[in-house]
Parts: structure tokens; sequence; C-alpha cells
């Protein structure tokens, strides 16, 4: 369940100038925002950079400073959450961002840049046949050699991201079947979203997810021809790109006819909420704009669905301290916040620990760690000196960008944490699976649920 409307989902549709006006200036957005605390720059905060889009939108002059303002903003969204006269930031940065995008002609090397990056992370294959040599040069252990030389580092920054947020790959496993039957009585006929970066990187997350909505009784479907739902275009200004995946994605569900669509990747689901204001801004005509409203009205992340349905599967012990982290567009973006805690508190034997400042981005914010690497990495610094604060040797997460932002964060500070998803750890009590199965470290212990084992069983039918 959500604990407040997604923020701007009415009022984000008046035009700029309404909204820019609801920013009373009062300061309650400032200890929220990443790169505020940071820096302590009023430019480098949401209502200073709302002063530069005010100045911007009158004065119709975009200058290079405010330009750099608007990029070092993570869009993470906490300043929504704090602020008291609802000022819709997420509309104000997007339609920012999209006239930056439009107006503003970026240096060649950063051009270059955001061109190979979204020529790569929006597809799905690509990113898959990126798994074979990005798996062969970790068995090499060319890794060590290349970062203890600090050669990326010199020739890009965001090269050398890349390569540390980089998880560790095992042999791909088979794909997802069309559809997974579920276990009993059907209680529901839900879609589900792969994802770009968590199907083609975190695909253990995705079959943990479809076992558990089977498990809870639910027909999934999982069209093979879905693509990119256009989050990152979208978050970062390219709005023509983001429509076009969004009218893909309206199509292939709406074959399929669910009742629900279940997104596990906090990014995707905020974005795919909206939708309708994508196509509507980026001036798709009034049918496409209801379409996409239709669709909207349909996604739910998956820890919001499963307490609305309620449970069913038996929950098996897992003796295991975890903390818990918000995924910024998660909790900020759709107000997702109990939810995933209530799931998580429900499992028998686990005890949960909330971070400090966990309204707090780790940096990752969709490409921002790839664009702005140096703020990005103290900004997950800082999230892992909190996760190592609780004690806890599991974080938990829904979205993949957080845990490979975490994940990275935690190597480079030597400690010995496992940053895993939800989905993760509702599969291993329903299936009765030991923490030592769960974590890798060992077989299975303990009862096994009669409903599922480690297989997808497909529906046939």
């Amino acid at each position: 369940m959500s604990d407040r409307p997604a923020p701007g989902a009415d009022e984000s549709r008046r035009p700029f100038g309404a909204l820019l006006d609801d920013c009373v200036h009062c300061g309650f957005c400032l200890p929220t925002c990443p790169t505020n605390v940071l820096w302590g720059q009023e430019m480098d905060s949401p209502r200073g950079r709302i002063h530069l889009m005010t100045q911007m939108h009158t004065d119709d002059v975009l200058t290079e400073t405010a330009v750099g303002h608007f990029d070092n903003c993570l869009g993470c969204l906490a300043c929504v959450s704090s602020c008291p006269s609802g000022v819709a930031y997420d509309a104000l940065i997007e339609h920012t961002r999209h006239t930056v995008e439009e107006e503003y002609e970026r240096p060649r090397g950063e051009r270059l840049l955001r061109g190979a990056i979204f020529a790569l992370f929006p597809y799905r294959r690509r990113l898959r046949l990126l798994r074979g040599p990005l798996r062969a040069y970790q068995a090499s252990g060319a890794s060590s050699l290349v970062r203890r030389s600090g050669l990326l580092d010199r020739l890009s920054p965001s090269l050398a991201t890349m390569e540390r947020v980089a998880p560790p790959l095992s042999a791909a496993p088979p794909p997802l079947p069309g559809r997974v039957a579920a276990v009993g009585r059907p209680r529901a006929r839900v879609g589900m979203l792969v994802g770009c970066v968590q199907g083609a990187f975190f695909p253990e997350v995705n079959t943990a997810t479809a076992r558990v909505l089977a498990m809870e009784g639910c027909d999934v479907v999982i069209p093979r021809d879905q693509g990119c739902c256009g989050a990152l275009s979208g978050h970062t200004g390219r709005l023509a790109e983001s429509a076009g995946f969004a009218r893909r994605l309206v199509e292939v569900f709406e074959r399929e006819g669910v009742d629900r669509v279940v997104v596990n990747s906090a990014g995707c689901g905020s974005s795919m909420k909206h939708l309708d204001r994508t196509l509507e801004e980026s001036g798709a005509d009034a049918s496409w704009v209801r379409r996409g409203r239709e669709f909207s009205a349909k996604v739910v992340d998956l820890t919001e669905f499963l307490v609305e349905l309620g449970p069913r599967a038996e929950r098996h012990p897992l003796p295991l301290h975890a903390a818990y982290h918000d995924a910024c567009h998660l909790s900020h973006g759709q107000g997702v916040t109990s939810a995933p805690r209530a799931l998580l508190s429900a499992i028998p034997e686990l005890r949960l620990s909330e971070l400090p400042d966990r309204e707090i981005c780790c940096g990752s914010a969709g490409v921002y760690n790839l664009l702005k690497p140096e703020p990005a990495r103290e900004l997950g610094d800082r999230k892992a000196e909190g996760v190592v604060a609780t004690g806890a040797p599991v974080l938990v997460s829904g979205n993949p960008g957080c845990t490979l932002q975490i994940a990275s964060a935690m190597e480079r500070a030597g400690a010995s944490v496992t940053v895993t998803h939800t989905a993760r750890l509702l599969d291993a009590s329903l299936r009765g699976l030991s923490v030592e199965r769960l974590l890798g470290k060992g077989s299975a212990a303990g009862p096994k649920s009669t409903a599922a084992r480690d297989e997808i069983r497909s529906d046939k039918g």
C-alpha cells in the first residue's frame, strides 16, 4: 500500500509557470537534498534550482551556469516528500531537463558519453550481450589490475564507475517463460516488468519475483517482447525517446489483458506511474494520453501489491539481521515506504534495522553516478557508513541501481555486507531456504515449501 499519493499525480498537469509559483522558498527541502548536504550551496538546493527555473521561464534564457546546477540534481525527489507546499518538483525538473536537451548544446565529450549510455542501457538485448565479455573480464583477474593501476580513473571517471559497479556475473540463467501459473486457486492475473538493468544483471530477482507472485496465487504474464519503460531517458530529459519506449510498452501489456502490472524496480515503477504525463508533454494525441493513463493506473510496485493482495503462502523462519534501504523512486517517487517493511517484518525471525539519514540518496539516481561520478561516490560512501553502523550483514533494496551503487561502496569500505532485493528474502522465506542458501554460502536447510522449488513452473495453458 502507498503511504501517500504519488507526488504530482494531478497537480503536475498545470502550466509550468503555475507549478513554479507553488514554491514559497521555506527551506524545508534543504536538509533532505543530497547536493545541498554535500556542498551547502543555495543554487544546488531545490529552491535554488526553482529560482533558476523561474529565471529561465520568465527571461527565456538558459545559461551554462544554470545547466550545471540542473545537472547536479539527482532527481531523487526527497524534496517532494519534505515539501509542505506540495511543489511538484518531479514535473518541474523533468520539464527543465527536456528544455536543456532541446536548447542547450553540450560539449562534445558530454554528448558522446550520454550517447553511449543511451545506446546501451535502455536495450535489454545489448545488455545481455555485454554479460559474456564482462564475465570473461572478471574471471581473468584483470579487474584487480585495472583498479590498482588507476588507469580508468585517469582516462574516464565515468568508465571507472561503470567498471566498479558491475556486479559479479555467473552463467546466465535460462529466460523466464512467458507465463507462470498460480500455485493453487488463482487470485489475480498480473503482468510483470522484466526491466533492462534488472533483467540483464539481476535475473535472480526477476525469478524470485515471479515465484513469489505465483506462490501467492497469481497467474504471472511475462511478455517476451517487452522493452524499456523509458525511465532512464525520461529522468535525463530525453523526452521523445522516453515517450517512444512508453508507447511500445503500453501496446505490449494492453495485448495481455492483465489486472495489474507489477514492477520490482523503483525507478521503472515511478516513471510508469505517470506515462500519461510523459506522453502528454511529448505532444502525443489525446487517445495516447488516455491509453497511457489507463496503463499507469494498473502499475504497482511488487511490495504494495503483495500487501494489497494479502498473504496466503506460509512464511518460514529466516534467522537474519537485515537493514532496509529506501530507494528514492520508491519512497519519494511513489510514496511506498510501509509496504516493504510490513512484508519483511512478517518473516519469522528476521530482524530489520533502519538506516541513519534514510531519506538521503545513495548516489545512483538512474545514470547520475555515470554522469557525475565524484558526488555520486561521496554519497555512496556516506550510505555505506550508515549500513555498517547498523551491524546488519544484509542490506535490502528495491532498485537495481541502488544495489549496484551501494555494493560498490561497501566494497570500497571493506565491509562484508550482501546487498539484495526484497523479493529474494520473501522468496527464501516462502520456500523455506536457509540463510546460507539465500546468500549463496551453502546448501539449503530447514522446512521446504511444497508449493515450489528452484524451478519456475510455466503455464502451459
